[in-house]
This record gives C-alpha cells, structure tokens and sequence, in this order.
C-alpha cells in the first residue's frame, strides 16, 4: 500500500496531519489525531470531501449514499455526496447527476500535499488536476483545484479554489440551477425531515426558504446537533463569477453556490445565465465552507466572510 504523509503542524488549535493512500484514492486529514476530513480522489464521478468533521466532533456531511445512512437521514439525490464541485450543463454534458449517460470529473494524477500556516491557523493544502470526460469518454475540459482545510479560532475551513479550463475549446456553462459549489448537510440542520431543527440566515437578511435563488454573499445553515449548537456557512468571493452569487439551497439540506441558474432563480429568460469560457482562457471559482459552533451571529459570520473576501489570492 502507497502511502505519503505531509508533514505534521502544530500550533495553539493542536496538530494537523495529512495522510494519502494512493491505493484507496483518499486524503484523510486529522486533527490532534482525530478525522477532519477527507478528500476521496477516486471511484466516484467526481471528486468528494468526506468526512467532513466539525467543532466538538460533530459530523457536518449527511453520511448516506457514501456510508450506511445515520439516524434521520433521507436517502434522496444520490449524486449529492458530502462536499463537491460540478455543473448541470457543461457543453451540454450534465456533470451534476451520475449515471451512464452523465459526465465524469477525473483526477489525473496523485493530488500534491502540503502543510503550512503559523501557530494560530493551521493549513493543508491539497492540489489535483482533473479531466472532464463525457459519457463516451471525450474531454470537455480540464481543470486544477486547490483544496485548503485549517482552523481559525474554535471554527474549522475547508477552501475550494476551482479554475476550469478551456483546453479543448470554448466551455459553455449552460443556465441550469443543478450546480455548483454543493455540500449536503447533517440532517440535523436540515429545515424539514425526521430529524430536523435547523435555520438558515443570508447575508441580506432573509431566513428559510426564501434565500433559495437570492443573490448572497453568504448563506448560514445552523442547528443542535449531538447537544451541540454548530453551523455551515458558505462563502462567495468577490472574485467570482456575478458576485454575490446566486443559490440553489434547500430546506432538505442541499446547500449550492451556482452564479449560472438565472432563468431558474430570477426567472430571467432562458439561457441568461450561461457563461462562455473562451478556447485557451479560463475561469476560477472560490468558496469557503466554515464550520462554526453556535448560530450565525455568534459565529460572526459576517464578519468571519469579511476577513476571507479580502484576501484576493
């Protein structure tokens, strides 16, 4: 078994650890020896973070279709595995279900590890390359991901920097709400279902169900879980792509930053949202997810996404 471990840090959070095993396709990093989270490059139709582990312990992913289901959990949307990054309409290929007839985002080559950061935040970062194939195999595209997990206080980050690339020739990402940045949530936090006692807030102020669509700098997902208050919020860069971006979250635990689905979130006309990336150019995306304990006024999550968005690299 092939197995390369980065370089311990240490720092006033504790130690964190990466460790990849070639063989099974994963990353697991930990955190005073404790699981954190995960990045499973392979056997599956994209890349996935999982476990995603939280404040005090607590499981901020729904574990099902990816481990046997927890207490409460809906066995829905099968594609919706913990954390990923993909896209509906992608030249047309629909990258966000699975399935024979659905493309795959593959990465190409063993993802790169490293651990840096000072005593009060801690960092591993984690690169990869993929190719985006369709379902005969052809490349649509290519892209380079940069995945930096750490702590920031008692919270806990795991960044997406995805730049897509238009290697094969103009990428059209189609208008479609089935996207893009997307975590599916501990049950918990979920606004219905068996066990859930979550509530959402944006940055604009709107709560519930009504953020679904809305233009936002942030959204904020938060509940009881395991005794414990925790939440999710994730973060739009300034950067990005129609900043602030447009989201597809539910109240069944689907949380999706997605700039393209216009038509379906401001029922603009048909095709509004789609973005062309020119043959040879490119187009990154960057996200945080902060795991935070208490709700999102506690957590200064506003404040916490002002911090972030001011770093532009």
């Amino acid at each position: 078994m092939m197995m390369l471990a980065a370089m311990p840090l240490t720092g006033l959070a504790g130690e964190l650890k990466a460790v990849t095993d070639a063989e099974k396709g994963k990353v697991d990093v930990t955190l005073d020896g404790k699981p954190f989270m995960g990045l499973i490059f392979r056997g599956h139709a994209k890349p996935v973070v999982y476990p995603v582990i939280g404040p005090g312990g607590v499981a901020m992913t729904r574990h099902w279709p990816l481990e046997a289901a927890a207490a409460g959990e809906e066995q829905d949307h099968p594609h919706h595995k913990s954390i990923w990054f993909n896209h509906g309409d992608v030249n047309g290929v629909d990258f966000w279900k699975e399935g024979a007839d659905a493309g795959k985002i593959v990465v190409t080559k063993l993802p790169a590890v490293e651990t840096t950061g000072g005593a009060e935040e801690l960092k591993v970062t984690i690169r990869t390359e993929e190719e985006w194939l369709k379902p005969d195999g052809g490349r649509v595209c290519t892209s380079a991901t940069v995945i930096t997990c750490g702590t920031e206080g008692t919270s806990r980050f795991i960044d997406y920097a995805v730049t897509i690339k238009a290697s094969e020739g103009d990428v059209t990402f189609g208008d479609t709400k089935e996207g893009t940045m997307g975590l599916r949530s501990h049950p918990a936090l979920n606004l219905k279902g068996a066990v859930a006692k979550g509530q959402c807030v944006n940055s604009e102020g709107e709560t519930g169900g009504a953020i679904w669509g809305r233009h936002a700098k942030w959204v904020d997902y938060w509940g009881p879980v395991d005794g414990k208050v925790v939440g999710i919020a994730c973060f739009d860069h300034p950067g990005n792509l129609r900043h602030p971006t447009t989201w597809h979250a539910r109240d069944y635990g689907l949380i999706a930053a997605n700039p393209f689905g216009l038509h379906d979130f401001e029922k603009a006309p048909k095709g509004a949202g789609k973005h062309v990336v020119k043959r040879g150019e490119s187009l990154t995306l960057r996200y945080r997810w902060l795991f935070h304990e208490g709700h999102a006024k506690a957590a200064d999550v506003a404040g916490s996404w002002a911090k972030w968005a001011a770093v532009r690299e």
